[in-house]
């Protein structure tokens, strides 16, 4: 039996993702330390509760324990914890938080969050992402603030509601939000980044499966947090190539169309 088998018991999304099997096995130590220590201290309850039960002795013993036992399981406890720390959550961290990929099949995309969706923005044929700002947020034909006069952008698309990626490549996400903090947390991929205000953040992984996921919101963001959701799809390679290149060729003919429209008149 594997470590991580634990987690299946306890119900989680199975992992999709290249880092995610050193999270599982992270999370599968962890879960067997708990269950250790529930069973452990539940039997220790039971036992004082019926040694020292009421009918028995009704004299109060006002020293308490006198050995060290208890001493040694806390020390104990102290260790496995610092090396849970130490040897998996630190290095884990590390290498998600400085070693962003730099491939050049790198997939770099935008989530921005507001109350009570999530919107997410693609490079076109260029791979180049534009730069964006808050103040360029127009609900009916920009959704996403990208800078209309940033050369790169001409290409980007939207795709509200969906994170379309293929397997086997990296993917960066610049996470960013409109209004208040959100999380966008992809529990398949083991990935999870806050989306604070007037900060940008990023998250990276990459996936290792085909399916499709729930991306939800992992902060508590108003009346409406419990349905902000939306779908992570990952499909074949050639797939999303050819989806990505038909996505951006319209949204430049859109750009191109729009800017020609007052020299037709």
């Amino acid at each position: 039996m594997k470590p991580d088998s634990i987690n299946v018991f306890m119900g989680q999304t199975p992992n999709a993702s290249e880092h995610g099997g050193l999270v599982d096995h992270m999370l599968g130590f962890v879960h067997w330390f708990m269950l250790v220590l529930f069973i452990g201290w539940s039997a220790y309850l039971v036992i004082a509760f019926w040694r020292f039960r009421n009918t028995k002795s009704k004299q109060a013993d006002y020293h308490g324990f006198r050995g060290h036992a208890t001493t040694h399981i806390e020390i104990g406890v102290a260790i496995v914890e610092a090396i849970l720390l130490l040897g998996f959550a630190f290095p884990l961290w590390a290498r998600q938080a400085d070693e962003y990929p730099t491939s050049p099949d790198t997939i770099r995309m935008r989530a921005l969050g507001e109350k009570f969706l999530w919107n997410f923005q693609y490079p076109g044929a260029d791979m180049m992402l534009s730069t964006w700002h808050l103040s360029y947020v127009d609900g009916a034909t920009n959704t996403t603030g990208k800078d209309l006069h940033d050369p790169n952008g001409k290409d980007d698309f939207v795709n509200p509601g969906t994170m379309k990626l293929p397997v086997g490549r990296p993917v960066i996400v610049d996470v960013a939000t409109k209004d208040v903090i959100h999380n966008l947390a992809i529990v398949s991929m083991r990935a999870a980044q806050d989306a604070i205000p007037g900060t940008k953040s990023h998250m990276w992984f990459k996936p290792t499966k085909t399916g499709t996921w729930d991306v939800i919101c992992g902060q508590l963001c108003g009346p409406g947090h419990a349905q902000m959701k939306a779908n992570i799809e990952v499909v074949e390679a050639k797939e999303y190539d050819d989806w990505a290149k038909e996505q951006s060729a319209a949204a430049l003919k859109k750009i191109t169309d729009a800017a020609a429209a007052p020299a037709a008149k």
